[in-house]
């Protein structure tokens, strides 16, 4: 039977030394401040909006949430961005991806204050996160991958890693951060020749492809240890991972779930941004 990984675990080995970063920031004058921009009524945002939320708000960071219409248009979208970007109240701010089809991330993404980057998604640091720059601020979701694998003492260098996900803001910058680790990857997707074979040479297999269920027991060899970053909404309006929990669970040496997994890690990586956004 596989070792669950639970976030809130891990979460919590985080919680008090942010909770005194913040504290040191309050006496200082400084409130850290985030500021979520969602465009839309998705519910996979709004899950992680409400776990994000409650995560920040327990360490004492300010979370607040500007909503636009899913039809709004690119001129409106960008108008709201910049007042969050010039903002002296705002640290960080987050945009939910992926937007409407109507809509282009690009102009924010060039735009965007480093310092207030606090999901990693400009190009300064995304190029400084690919130089190994310490400067550089990592997508909060492939940085909690890294974190939980550490929490739970799982060895990273030498291994054999499968990304199934090629994403900017997940599969892509996950792949440096496990390289900066000493693991051997590939990265993997969803139109990759024998996928199943591929994945069943994992020693860690992350799935972020953002495809319900697709990472099913034939895909896994026994003993692997399974990172499930998807959240999906299955045929019964439930929310669920990119992997089969049920069909995997049993080959699994360790295994995330969907809801409960990397999502709190994911939430308290992005607290820990937002409040050295916050000290700089």
């Amino acid at each position: 039977m596989a070792v669950v990984m639970k976030g809130m675990e891990v979460a919590k080995s985080m919680k008090n030394e942010l909770i005194f970063r913040v504290e040191k920031l309050k006496e200082s004058g400084i409130i850290p401040s985030l500021a979520i921009l969602r465009v839309g009524e998705k519910e996979e945002d709004l899950s992680y909006e409400r776990g994000a939320k409650k995560r920040l708000e327990g360490l004492g960071v300010v979370c607040e949430t500007a909503v636009l219409p899913e039809d709004v248009t690119q001129e409106d979208f960008e108008k709201k961005f910049d007042e969050l970007n010039v903002s002296n109240k705002v640290h960080g701010i987050l945009v939910f991806q992926p937007l409407p089809k109507h809509l282009n991330i690009e102009p924010v993404k060039e735009r965007i204050h480093p310092r207030k980057d606090v999901d990693g998604m400009s190009p300064v640091n995304m190029g400084r996160v690919f130089a190994n720059d310490k400067k550089g601020v990592a997508p909060c979701t492939p940085a909690g991958v890294i974190e939980m694998l550490k929490h739970f003492e799982i060895p990273i260098e030498g291994k054999e890693v499968v990304i199934v996900g090629r994403s900017s803001v997940v599969g892509k910058p996950l792949s440096i951060l496990f390289l900066q680790e000493n693991a051997t990857v590939t990265i993997c997707h969803t139109r990759t020749k024998n996928l199943e074979d591929t994945c069943k040479g994992a020693e860690i297999l992350v799935a972020a492809a953002g495809v319900p269920k697709m990472i099913k027991a034939s895909m896994v060899s026994e003993g692997c240890v399974v990172v499930d970053v998807g959240i999906n909404v299955d045929e019964e309006g439930k929310l669920c991972g990119d992997v089969d929990y049920e069909q995997v669970e049993p080959l699994a040496s360790y295994i995330s779930p969907t809801p409960g997994g990397t999502g709190s890690v994911t939430s308290s990586v992005l607290a820990k941004h937002v409040i050295e956004s916050a000290e700089s």
